[in-house]
C-alpha cells in the first residue's frame, strides 16, 4: 500500500512525497486523523469544498435559482456565489474564501442540501486554511458566526457584507444604530452613517433601485370606474395538439403552500361576511394621493384596511393570537404583524407589515410599497415572510367579490377583501344614491373565536372605514 503525503513548509512552499510500502498489511492506522484534500504541483493551490451552511428556520434543502459565477472564475470573500430559494424565502450565498471556482456541484433548479458541498474553490497555498499542517477542510461557519459580531461584550447583528463595508470605511459597528429587526445593522445604516460623517450625498441603496415589472393588475381593490370594464384577455400559450404528461417536483414557495394548507385543514373554520360602504374612504384617498406621491409613496386602500384592522385588534386581541399544537395554551401576540397575500410569479406569498399598532397610515403605505417591489422581483427575505399574526387577502385585485379564505397557521383569523363596486343604495331619507361598496369575508378558528366576537370585530373595522375620520380618535 503506497500513501502519498503532501506537506507544506512555512518558509519555502514545496511538495514533498513519501512512499511507504507495507506488504501484506490491510491498512495503516494513524493516531491523529485528518481529512486530506488533493493538491496539484502545477497550480500550487489547495481545493476546499465550500459547503452550504445552515440558513436557519429549520431549512434542510434549497433550490438553486441562479449562479453568479462559473467554473474558472476568481472570487473574493463576501462575493455572491449563487441565489437559492427555500420554501420560505430567497437567500444569496456568499463566498468565505479568496480563490478560483473549480467545480459547481449543482445545476440550475437542482435541490441543494445543507451540509453538502456547493462549490469547490482552489485557494492560494500561501494563504491556505492551514500553515504547517496538511490541508484540512475548514468547518462550516455557524449561523451565529455568520450573522453576529462580538463588540464590547454584546452581539451586534450584521451580515458579512455589511461588516466588510464598515471595515473598508473605518467605521466601528458599535457606533452605528441598526434599523433592522432586533437592531440589525443594514447596509443603508452604514451609508447613512458615512454620509453624516462626510457630508457626502450618497446614491440610493440598491433596494430602492429595484425596478419592479409592469404590474399585471392593480395592487389594491379597483375603485369606481367611469369606463367600461375591460374583458379579461386569455394568456397566450402555444397550442399543443398531442404531447406527453410532464411531472415536476414541488419546490420553493409552492412547497411551502402545500405544508401550510395541509396544516390549515386541521383548523375548524367558520365564516362571516359583510358589506362595507367605502364612499368616504374613496374620497379621502383621492385627496391624500397627491400628498403621498410628493413623498414618493403610492397610496392604495390597503394601508387604511390594515390600520383599521390593527385598531380593531386592540379591542379584540383574541384575533391576534395563536393556539399551540396541543390546544392547551393561547398566546396573545403583542405585535400586530399583519400579512398581505400577494400573487407573484413565484406563487402565493404572504409578507407582513411589522408592528402596525405603532405605524401611521403613511408608514404602512411605504412598507407595502417596499414589500410589493421586492415581491415582484422575487427578493423578499425570511424576515418579511415570517412572524405574521393576522392576514388580509385582497382578492379584489383579480376581480372577485367573495372568497372563502383559509387561515394561515398558527394564526387564528384571516380576511378576504372583494372588489369595490358602484351600486345603488338607499340613504336615511329613502333616496337612492351611488355607493362605493366592498364585500369582506372573514374566516376564524372556531376553537378559540366565536361568531359574536368575529361579528363585533368586523363591525368595528367597518365603522373605521365607513367613517375614516373616526380613526383619528384612536390613532397612537
Amino acid at each position: 500500500v503506497c500513501i502519498h503525503l503532501v506537506r507544506s513548509c512555512s518558509s519555502v512552499r514545496s511538495v514533498k512525497s513519501k512512499y511507504v510500502c507495507v506488504p501484506d498489511k490491510p491498512a495503516l492506522s494513524f493516531s491523529h486523523q485528518q481529512r486530506f484534500f488533493r493538491t496539484s504541483a502545477v497550480s500550487c493551490g489547495q481545493i476546499v469544498q465550500f459547503k452550504l451552511s445552515d440558513i436557519g428556520e429549520g431549512i434542510t434543502e434549497v433550490t438553486v435559482k441562479e449562479w453568479y459565477i462559473k467554473e474558472g472564475d476568481s472570487v473574493s470573500q463576501f462575493d455572491s456565489i449563487c441565489e437559492v430559494q427555500s420554501d420560505k424565502a430567497s437567500v444569496t450565498i456568499t463566498s468565505r474564501y479568496d480563490g478560483v471556482i473549480r467545480k459547481l456541484h449543482y445545476s440550475l433548479d437542482e435541490i441543494a442540501y445543507v451540509g453538502k458541498p456547493l462549490v469547490d474553490i482552489e485557494i492560494d497555498a500561501s494563504k491556505g486554511v492551514t500553515s504547517q499542517e496538511d490541508v484540512v477542510e475548514t468547518p462550516p461557519m455557524s449561523h451565529e458566526e455568520h450573522t453576529h459580531q462580538e463588540i464590547k461584550g454584546h452581539k451586534t447583528l450584521a451580515t458579512p457584507a455589511v461588516r466588510r463595508l464598515a471595515m473598508e470605511n473605518n467605521i466601528k459597528l458599535s457606533e452605528v444604530i441598526g434599523t433592522g429587526k432586533d437592531n440589525r445593522i443594514l447596509k443603508e445604516d452604514i451609508l447613512n452613517y458615512l454620509a453624516k460623517q462626510t457630508g457626502a450625498i450618497l446614491p440610493p441603496s440598491p433596494k430602492a433601485e429595484i425596478i419592479s415589472p409592469v404590474p399585471k393588475a392593480e395592487s389594491v381593490p379597483a375603485g369606481p370606474v367611469d369606463k367600461a370594464r375591460k374583458a379579461p384577455v386569455p394568456l397566450a400559450r402555444p397550442v399543443v395538439v398531442a404531447g406527453k404528461d410532464k411531472t415536476e417536483p414541488v419546490t420553493g414557495f409552492q412547497k411551502a403552500m402545500v405544508k401550510t394548507m395541509s396544516a390549515a385543514l386541521k383548523i375548524p373554520h367558520f365564516g362571516y361576511c359583510d358589506e362595507v360602504d367605502l364612499t368616504q374612504l374613496v374620497q379621502l384617498r383621492e385627496e391624500m394621493k397627491p400628498l403621498a406621491q410628493a413623498r414618493g409613496v403610492k397610496l392604495s386602500f390597503m394601508p387604511f384596511f390594515i390600520k383599521a384592522a390593527s385598531l380593531g385588534l386592540l379591542q379584540y386581541p383574541i384575533l391576534n393570537a395563536s393556539l399551540d399544537e396541543s390546544c392547551q395554551n393561547v398566546t396573545y401576540k403583542a405585535s400586530h404583524n399583519i400579512g398581505v397575500a400577494m400573487d407573484t410569479e413565484q406563487g402565493l406569498i404572504v409578507p407582513n407589515v411589522k408592528n402596525v399598532q405603532a405605524c401611521s397610515v403613511f408608514e404602512i403605505a411605504s412598507e407595502l410599497n417596499r414589500l410589493q417591489t421586492l415581491g415582484s422581483a422575487g427578493q423578499l427575505g425570511t424576515n418579511d415572510l415570517t412572524g405574521g399574526t393576522f392576514t388580509l387577502s385582497n382578492i379584489g385585485t383579480i376581480g372577485g367579490t367573495y372568497a372563502k379564505a383559509v387561515i394561515l397557521p398558527p394564526e387564528v383569523a384571516i380576511g378576504a377583501l372583494g372588489k369595490i363596486q358602484v351600486l345603488p343604495r338607499f340613504n336615511e331619507k329613502g333616496e337612492v344614491f351611488a355607493a362605493q361598496l366592498m364585500s369582506v369575508s372573514w374566516s376564524a378558528d372556531h376553537r378559540v373565536i366565536d361568531g359574536a366576537t368575529m361579528a363585533r370585530f368586523s363591525n368595528l373595522w367597518k365603522s373605521y372605514l365607513e367613517n375614516p375620520a373616526s380613526m383619528l380618535l384612536d390613532l397612537k
